[in-house]
């Protein structure tokens, strides 16, 4: 089966129930793994989860089969989870359906979020035409979708809450829809809302349950960095070490304004006038006001070829940091220096 963002959540709940193999893929990694969570949420018994990095797969693809069939002491239920990039799981998967289908549907469910990688890529191709696998694409989003997704997950939650909330919360997480959805189940308990006994929601109680505020969260680090602001970088950086803020989860929204700008860059074309572009995105409330001088900026500093080669610098530097978290802090501070000199403007030459 393939899908998109759009027809998901409408196959979510029998994918869940008849299918074994699930391939979330796309630009949109915080959709991609938010798609995953709610295919786990739906699975009848999900017991255990056992986590596969990619690059293991890639070197070892016969594990992903053996870990289907595998037994943990007590008996106990799992399913797997592969953190992917690319077609690094494509071999594995392979062995994998080439089992029988009764092999295949007595054995736990593997779930892939594959960042970098498309439903063009060989594994999509691989699994769409399958009864008994679900290949979903996800596109980076934009403000008014995740708004609305905002707005249905309160609706879900017992909250009465209008667009301009929402889109407040959707622009406060970074269009992270894993994030928003945290930020709706604290809301939820704060007002003691549910389906049955639904709250209205304030933007006093937003307030009061805020994660953090612009001025000491993580994101004019990431506009710093990606404008290649050179007078605040340092200082953003020594706020960021302060605050103990999570590098990786720096990363991952720097990781989805990238994905923000290749797609406004691919809706602008080849015109010119980026100010003029930015604004127009503004207006047409698909980019949200507080954003406009950065995304300007970025936009000018970063275009084409550049912007991909920053798109793959930025998941090198995510993979870098999962692997040695006591080095994260200094490979953090290291790869947002680089990356803010490459985003300077060039001088011109006489």
């Amino acid at each position: 089966m393939k899908a998109t963002q759009r027809n998901f959540a409408k196959l979510a709940s029998g994918a869940a129930r008849d299918a074994r193999i699930f391939f979330f893929c796309g630009n949109d990694e915080a959709g991609a793994h938010a798609a995953a969570g709610k295919i786990v949420a739906m699975l009848p018994e999900p017991g255990e989860k056992v986590e596969i990095d990619g690059g293991d797969l890639k070197r070892d693809p016969v594990r992903l089969a053996d870990e289907t069939r595998s037994t943990s002491l007590f008996g106990d239920r799992r399913y797997i989870f592969v953190r992917a990039n690319g077609d690094e799981a494509h071999d594995a998967l392979k062995i994998l359906i080439d089992s029988s289908p009764a092999e295949i549907a007595a054995g736990w469910p593997v779930l892939v979020v594959a960042s970098n990688a498309t439903d063009k890529s060989r594994t999509a191709k691989l699994l769409e035409k399958r009864d008994d696998a679900l290949v979903v694409m996800f596109y980076p989003p934009d403000l008014s979708s995740v708004t609305t997704e905002v707005r249905r997950m309160a609706d879900a939650a017992g909250l009465r809450m209008g667009s301009e909330l929402a889109q407040r919360i959707a622009a406060s997480v970074g269009l992270d829809v894993r994030m928003a959805s945290s930020e709706v189940e604290k809301l939820a308990l704060y007002l003691d809302a549910d389906a049955q006994a639904p709250r209205s929601v304030t933007a006093a109680d937003l307030d009061a349950i805020a994660a953090e505020t612009e001025d000491d969260g993580m994101m004019p680090l990431v506009d710093a960095v990606l404008s290649g602001d050179a007078t605040k970088v340092p200082g953003e950086l020594a706020r960021f070490h302060q605050l103990n803020l999570n590098p990786v989860g720096t990363v991952l929204a720097m990781e989805r304004r990238v994905a923000q700008l290749a797609q406004l860059a691919a809706r602008m074309g080849p015109s010119g006038d980026v100010a003029g572009f930015v604004a127009g995105e503004v207006q047409s409330r698909r980019l949200f006001f507080r954003d406009q001088p950065a995304v300007t900026q970025q936009l000018q500093r970063w275009s084409g070829p550049r912007l991909a080669r920053l798109g793959e610098k930025l998941v090198e530097l995510h993979r870098a940091l999962l692997a040695d978290s006591q080095a994260a802090p200094l490979l953090f501070s290291a790869g947002c220096a680089e990356i803010a000199r490459a985003a300077r403007p060039r001088r011109q030459t006489p």
